[in-house]
């Protein structure tokens, strides 16, 4: 604990983060947060149409006459288990990576996701989903800014934090069959947490490889697309969170 709060510890990093004003740096962030932003709205507009246009909603989800969410259908599943698939086949194919494919397969998740996400707009209201989004917004600039901006090491804390992660997903996977409402509120809480310190450590991280590409243009057209990929991550799984949180039910 002593050597993460102590800077001196970790010379190269703070070099490295005096050297905010690169320019070169800001122009690599800024093509991050540009994707991220995009994504959003190529997901938004995916999560509108799969969720509120009744040919394509049936498509996917199973609404009772009220209209509320009753199931998925196959498709639905497909599309909801998809993300995941493309990422662990790009986890293994990072090595060889083009920036081209790397794009493909940042907007091949971001569709997907905001697709399946049209189950949001079946179970909460339009005003929970607007203010939540705003809230996580909010956050979302404010935590990445203080991952740009600290001198601080956060390796470690992104260590602890992929362990939590873990241990989220596999509490998930035992409520899915127990539903039980206390330990669900808790995963939520945990989960608000830990996806909070990830838009940090993320963002140092990708600051830091940045100078690690030392001026790459490939390896840096690739970086900025799975970068952007993991803060549009953060971002959407933060939102989940805070709306199961926040959020007022249909």
């Amino acid at each position: 604990m002593n050597d993460f709060n102590n800077r001196s510890a970790h010379p190269v990093l703070v070099d490295r983060a005096d050297m905010a004003v690169d320019t070169g740096l800001r122009s690599f962030m800024l093509g991050v947060y540009n994707k991220v932003a995009l994504g959003l709205v190529v997901s938004g507009a995916m999560a509108w149409l799969t969720g509120m246009f009744p040919p394509v909603r049936d498509l996917m989800f199973m609404v009772s006459a009220d209209g509320r969410m009753a199931g998925m259908t196959p498709l639905g599943w497909i599309v909801s288990f998809a993300p995941l698939a493309i990422i662990l086949f790009s986890s293994f194919a990072k090595g060889g990576q083009t920036p081209r494919g790397a794009g493909i397969a940042y907007w091949s998740i971001v569709v997907l996701m905001g697709a399946s996400l049209g189950v949001l707009t079946l179970v909460y209201t339009g005003q929970a989903l607007a203010q939540t989004f705003l809230i996580t917004a909010a956050a979302f600039a404010c935590l990445s800014l203080f991952g740009y901006a600290t001198k601080r090491d956060l390796s470690g804390m992104g260590s602890f934090l992929i362990i939590g992660l873990v241990g989220l997903v596999l509490a998930s996977l035992v409520n899915i069959f127990l539903k039980l409402p206390m330990m669900s509120f808790v995963i939520s809480i945990l989960g608000v947490f830990i996806f909070a310190g990830l838009i940090a450590w993320d963002t140092q991280r990708l600051k830091l490889m940045y100078y690690d590409l030392g001026g790459d243009e490939a390896s840096t057209a690739v970086a900025t697309n799975y970068g952007a990929l993991s803060l549009y991550l953060n971002f959407i799984n933060l939102f989940q969170f805070l709306l199961s949180l926040l959020g007022d039910r249909r």
